[in-house]
């Protein structure tokens, strides 16, 4: 009830991890670093100050989905619920932040970015490659698991939605195939041509 939702900008610090728990969930993870920019009035311009990271967890179809989507360097919008941890090994304390992602997005002020709508049907667990058939042609990499925090992934229900889509549904007059008029297959821009 009281949890704390943040938005965070910044830039996917690692390569992301995606496994399948043993609950047979797809889960992601990767390190986010957050930069503070600063205007010095000594030299004029923009400078980075401190920098701030978090661990962003994702599960089920939003796991796919940043597995299959965000890069290491890309700069990324996340919005979901801020846990600090709190935790002592060998005796000593450590801090770390952790974003339980409910939205992932590319930052387009600083970049473009392409859209592919994908089903609502539940996805389909990564298969490691089998012997006796060929690669699985899903595109993921298999991982061994967690690599960069210890333990498994935090238990977290996923957050449902309630009321309409935000766009609308189909036959409303929204455009729910996935791509605009102007991303479809074989669609070409007008040229402009200047006046004069």
């Amino acid at each position: 009830m009281n949890e704390t939702y943040v938005t965070v900008l910044g830039n996917v610090a690692t390569k992301v991890d995606h496994w399948t728990a043993p609950s047979g969930v797809p889960v992601a993870r990767f390190r986010l670093a957050s930069t503070v920019r600063r205007f010095d009035r000594h030299k004029g311009c923009w400078t980075d100050a401190s920098t701030s990271f978090y661990t962003v967890w994702a599960w089920r179809g939003l796991a796919v989905n940043v597995a299959s989507s965000v890069a290491r360097g890309e700069p990324v919008v996340v919005r979901g619920q801020l846990r600090v941890v709190e935790e002592e090994r060998e005796d000593r304390r450590y801090l770390s932040a952790d974003l339980m992602a409910s939205t992932v997005g590319h930052d387009l002020a600083r970049g473009t970015s392409a859209f592919v709508r994908t089903s609502r049907a539940a996805p389909e667990p990564f298969r490691g490659p089998d012997v006796h058939g060929p690669e699985p042609t899903r595109g993921l990499e298999p991982t061994r698991g967690p690599e960069l925090t210890r333990g498994p992934a935090p238990a977290w229900p996923p957050v449902e939605t309630a009321g309409p889509p935000p766009f609308g549904a189909p036959g409303d007059g929204a455009d729910t195939s996935g791509a605009g008029s102007a991303g479809k297959e074989g669609a070409e821009g007008e040229e402009l041509v200047p006046e004069g």
